[in-house]
């Protein structure tokens, strides 16, 4: 088995190559923000031409995609119309009545000011089914529905969303506006809600489906094509896509609900992470994912990822009610830009230079001073990058820092970039704060992950001010996404709104319920050719107290539900409601409001490789030395640092601090006082030293 796992990122493209033989191979190209399968196509292509491997042989293609995001983020989907209950159009604008920032009169509200279905593409028709059987109390009026669609096509709208009602209890109508639709515009993509989102909460529901239907022509496009090229390159391989919760799709699924595609990047990096941690002896850990662009942080305790509240999970502003591992974003990469604002204060990112013009250091042309020049100028990055594929200027790194950063402050070229550095680590120092001591974790107790093109290269500095003790790079910090993708499986997740207190639970119904979703999990894999001995059926609920208004997910135990059931199930709530908030409420009822299947398809996990035993000669692997500026007592400290090459460290090599560590995907900084250990994988943990250079 061939696998090749792809990550496109706003900056750089990161790829994996992996196979049964234990080979390993890891490759990184430039992002085409204009066409991401091109340098897609580059990197695979390169891999295999470097490998002596016909494209033919390669069997499976995992890929991560921020294209579906971009869209939502840069307000460029396609144009997309709604078919909704009469008098219920304006649902998507009026939303819930609240402002992302309370008190300001003179803010654009995303949702308002960029409709994912613009008011003049909605059409209200007559129709409506009532809780709480999903009973019909107005049958649908088709001649209206056929007078929307044909009114939408002569409009040229791309994509129609089909939200009603109650739909969630019966989708019914739904499904006969689906049938008009393909009669009168067969070419335009549909999404209906009872589809997306079969689950109560209007606004989210009908937001959801109209996300879905505006990336929807987009990310299908892309995905035929990507088929595409790869089949006229000689490629055979089976597509897979990450989702937001954690397991990849088919192609062909990720086309028909793109939505579980919103936000599925960083999600890689946190698989990526789990694997690469359990070959170590630390069991909780905090991600630091930064890359060109962004910085994502999770927390994972006992090694658990975590996932958002439902009505947590938001893009751009806009409500994306689907599963999603709980990660936190902020602006905050390599190519983050320093700038000085109109009050006059210092500022990095969340602005970004991205891939193109990049940092001034680049020579792309780009003018602004981003994160990855003052690396440069402080000696932390080489003038080479991507393994002596892309050239660096420091020149112009110094240009741009000093004539927008250093000269108006009345710094130094150094006092500049560290001062840049010291923001970029702030910013990302308060984003673990509000993901981790916010929610009741001490992150002197976690280890820190770095990951990322720059994870490592920031990551001992972060840590430190922390109070954590270690900092763990893996083997491919820079492709680490790509290596998450490769280790994940096949995953589908299938809901229904149930609405049953446990004091008067129909456990008929919720039986016959769970046995539907579960068919139909069931069905979507063998549809993507697993196995059956490769195919597992789990079961969770969305819970919650009598009389609350938000829900938490637990286990269910598997087969017919019975009174047993219910009680393990009650249990597992009150478990995870005291764990998350301190306490639990035994002698009230629990309200079951969503039941879930998840259907996984087993696919083989990356088996772990170990490198050889040192002799104690870490020298060896030291290929030079330079200058590099670390923060001493507060003001700029010049150090003549090592310069080793990671390939090759051997087990049992210590690498005492300041050092620089070479690899194609990602420089690693060692501060002063620190000392990095190699274990037997060749992962490297970094002991944190709280006397510190720092002031």
């Amino acid at each position: 088995m061939k696998r090749m796992g792809v990550d496109v990122g706003g900056t750089f493209t990161d790829f994996i190559y992996v196979d049964d033989n234990g080979k390993i191979d890891v490759y990184k190209t430039s992002t085409t923000p204009h066409d991401p399968s091109i340098g897609m196509m580059e990197g695979i292509n390169a891999i295999c031409d470097k490998l002596n491997i016909k494209h033919e042989e390669i069997d499976e293609i995992f890929h991560g995609t921020t294209i579906a995001t971009n869209m939502v983020l840069e307000h460029k989907g396609a144009r997309a119309g709604m078919i909704t209950t009469k008098g219920y159009r304006d649902i998507i604008h009026i939303a819930r009545h609240k402002r992302p920032t309370n008190f300001s009169i003179v803010e654009d509200i995303p949702w308002q000011k960029y409709p994912v279905c613009q008011r003049r593409d909605r059409y209200g028709v007559s129709e409506r089914v009532v809780a709480p059987d999903g009973a019909e109390l107005i049958p649908l009026d088709e001649e209206e529905v056929r007078q929307a669609v044909r009114k939408m096509k002569a409009d040229k709208v791309e994509a129609i969303a089909v939200c009603f009602l109650f739909s969630f209890l019966n989708p019914a109508h739904e499904q006969r506006v689906k049938e008009i639709i393909k009669e009168e515009y067969p070419e335009v993509y549909i999404s209906l809600s009872s589809e997306v989102l079969p689950q109560f909460r209007e606004y989210e529901r009908f937001t959801t489906t109209g996300l879905n239907a505006y990336i929807g022509p987009t990310t299908a496009k892309y995905i035929k094509q990507l088929q595409q090229t790869l089949k006229e390159q000689g490629y055979r391989a089976k597509v897979h896509l990450m989702q937001s919760f954690g397991g990849v799709a088919s192609a062909e699924s990720a086309q028909e609900k793109p939505v579980n595609l919103l936000l599925s990047g960083p999600v890689g990096g946190v698989l990526g992470a789990i694997w690469t941690t359990k070959l170590t002896k630390i069991n909780n850990v905090i991600t630091l994912d930064i890359g060109g662009t962004s910085a994502d942080i999770s927390v994972l305790a006992d090694l658990n990822p975590s996932m958002k509240h439902l009505l947590d999970t938001k893009v751009g502003g806009y409500a994306a009610m689907v599963p999603m591992i709980d990660v936190g974003t902020i602006g905050a990469g390599g190519g983050s830009i320093a700038y000085i604002d109109e009050g006059g204060f210092f500022r990095v990112g969340p602005q970004s230079a991205g891939a193109v013009p990049g940092p001034a250091c680049y020579d792309r042309g780009g003018i602004e001073p981003a994160v990855s020049d003052a690396n440069i100028i402080l000696g932390r990055l080489g003038t080479k990058l991507l393994g002596g594929r892309m050239d660096i200027k420091p020149e112009l790194a110094e240009k741009a820092i000093m004539e927008r950063i250093g000269k108006p402050l009345g710094k130094d070229l150094y006092e500049a970039a560290l001062g840049i550095i010291d923001i970029m680590n702030n910013n990302m120092i308060q984003e673990i704060e509000k993901e981790s001591v916010r929610r009741g974790f001490d992150p002197r107790e976690f280890a820190l992950f770095a990951c990322g093109g720059a994870g490592s290269l920031h990551a001992c500095s972060v840590a430190r001010e922390l109070g954590m003790k270690n900092v763990i790079v893996p083997l491919n910090p820079g492709a680490l996404c790509a290596v998450g993708l490769v280790n994940t499986d096949l995953m589908y997740d299938y809901s229904k709104t149930e609405m049953q207190l446990s004091t008067n639970v129909n456990l008929d119904i919720l039986d016959k319920d769970y046995a539907m979703l579960e068919k139909e999990a069931h069905d979507r894999l063998v549809e993507d050719n697993m196995a059956e001995e490769d195919i597992v059926i789990q079961r969770v609920a969305d819970c919650r107290y009598e009389g609350q208004g938000y829900e938490m997910r637990v286990p269910v135990i598997g087969g017919k539900v019975t009174m047993e059931t219910i009680e393990k199930m009650k249990e597992s709530f009150h478990t995870v409601h005291k764990r998350q908030f301190g306490r639990s409420y035994r002698d009230v009822a629990v309200e079951i409001v969503n039941i879930r299947v998840i259907g996984t398809g087993k696919i083989e996990d990356l088996e772990p490789i170990k490198i050889g035993k040192g002799n104690g000669h870490v020298e060896d692997a030291v290929i030079g030395e330079r200058q590099v500026t670390f923060k001493v007592n507060g003001k700029p400290a010049h150090m003549m640092t090592k310069i080793y090459d990671r390939s090759l460290f051997k087990a049992g090599d210590d690498i005492q601090g300041p050092a620089i560590i070479n690899q194609m995907d990602t420089t690693i900084v060692i501060e002063p006082d620190c000392v990095g250990h190699v274990n037997d994988y060749g992962i490297i943990v970094i002991d944190i030293n709280d006397a510190g250079s720092e002031d």
